[in-house]
């Protein structure tokens, strides 16, 4: 029996990303980038910082993912909830468990998707 493959989450596909950015994004512009607006692009934040899904469907309207889109839901990533009341920022509360998971939805996140900023005053880096 083969050891099993490290928890690396790099895509099947390699991802050309852009250096992450530090932009301040208040949390009202986070909410314009639901996937609603085609004027804007499509963000979901984890731990406070911003990633562009724009493109991915999942994460518009209608997507499986939609309910994380326009803010940040570390609280629903953490447990594997997409129902909207989880979709929060806090998660410090949770069990160990649930924060070994948030954080592999962050590494997951970082190698997919491009950070463009940080969540103005986010207290749940």
């Amino acid at each position: 029996m083969s050891a099993p493959e490290p928890k690396n989450f790099a895509p099947k596909q390699p991802v050309a990303l852009a250096p992450p950015k530090e932009d301040p994004i208040s949390v009202e512009h986070l909410a314009k980038c639901s996937g609603a607006n085609p004027d804007y692009p499509t963000y979901v934040a984890i731990k406070g910082t911003v990633f562009d899904v724009t493109g991915n469907s999942s994460y518009a309207p209608g997507g499986a993912y939609h309910v994380f889109a326009g803010k940040d839901a570390s609280r629903a990533l953490a447990k594997s909830s997409v129902k909207e009341e989880d979709a929060l920022p806090e998660w410090s509360d949770l069990s160990e468990k649930e924060k070994g998971v948030l954080n592999d939805w962050f590494t997951f996140f970082s190698k997919r998707y491009n950070i463009v900023g940080k969540v103005t005053g986010a207290s749940n880096l």
